[in-house]
């Protein structure tokens, strides 16, 4: 990479707390040599309190973007001069673009999750989704599915103190989209839960159960919940295939992992960077198998 760098290489990066882990930059910096662009993308470790001089820095260094991860996505929220519909309907961000200093703030990880359906031909309009989770991605994928056109998304969260924010982020996302049906459940209710899954087009764990130290559970605790032809997706991505995938697989469902959604979020960036289309397939092939 150190020869294709010169004095006119933009920086885009990411920004979050830690990152040391991640493989966005050698996604991305794959990604802009195999185009000819002239980019480089690092990773700096950002602390929440950290967050509002980073934002500065982004328009300080002219850098065509950045990513945030956790735990900024929020914080980073509170400094853009716009958001996209979903990032202002979540309150949070995971991608800024720099438009000669004005920032606008996206969240890219419900697209990545529609995309990665996509991916696999199927399309969420006019289905029913039920949705394991209430925490940021889970929000996400809520949000962008109801923007995509769902008819319907039932919610099963955890009934404890964050419950409230389920059903203000159910309320929020009927009132812009007035024609999808948004309904909030305790996740212990497990007759309920088998009935709305007995009808739904997909089911989605967008939970933390299914990864370390969790990856012996599931969210699904009767597997005659699933019915043959239920698309059946993990948010997790560590392991590639969970007990819930496996088991959903054996019951005849169509299964996606988690790696594509975490693929396709950084696709739909890296076009609200580039205007280019990432070369997923490639990408797929070196970061993904």
């Amino acid at each position: 990479m150190e020869r294709r760098i010169t004095g006119k290489t933009g920086l885009m990066g990411l920004i979050g707390s830690p990152v040391g882990h991640s493989g966005s930059p050698a996604m991305y910096n794959y990604s802009f040599e195999k185009l000819g662009l002239d980019y480089a993308y690092l990773a700096f470790d950002i602390k929440v309190d950290e967050v509002e001089k980073a934002v500065e820095a982004i328009k300080t260094f002219r850098m065509r973007g950045c990513n945030v991860t956790m735990p900024c996505k929020t914080e980073a929220a509170k400094y853009m001069d716009e958001l996209s519909p979903a990032a202002r309907i979540i309150g949070a961000v995971n991608t800024i673009v720099n438009e000669d200093g004005k920032l606008t703030g996206h969240i890219t990880d419900g697209q990545g999750f529609v995309d990665s359906l996509r991916d696999h031909g199927v399309e969420i309009a006019g289905k029913k989704i039920t949705v394991c989770g209430g925490g940021g991605a889970a929000t996400a994928i809520q949000v962008q599915c109801a923007l995509e056109g769902a008819r319907e998304i039932s919610i099963f969260n955890i009934k404890d103190g964050f419950f409230e924010r389920t059903v203000e982020t159910a309320d929020k996302i009927k009132r812009e989209k007035p024609d999808c049906v948004v309904n909030v459940f305790d996740i212990a209710d497990l007759e309920t839960m088998k009935r709305e899954m007995a009808d739904s087009d997909v089911f989605a764990n967008a939970t933390i159960v299914g990864m370390k130290p969790l990856d012996g559970e599931t969210v699904v605790k009767d597997t005659a919940m699933y019915h043959p032809g239920l698309v059946v997706v993990d948010a997790v991505y560590n392991p590639k295939e969970t007990r819930m995938l496996k088991e959903a697989k054996e019951a005849g469902c169509i299964c996606i992992d988690g790696q594509g959604m975490l693929l396709w979020q950084g696709a739909a960036a890296f076009k609200l960077y580039t205007g280019r289309e990432m070369p997923v397939q490639e990408v797929k092939k070196l970061f993904f198998s």
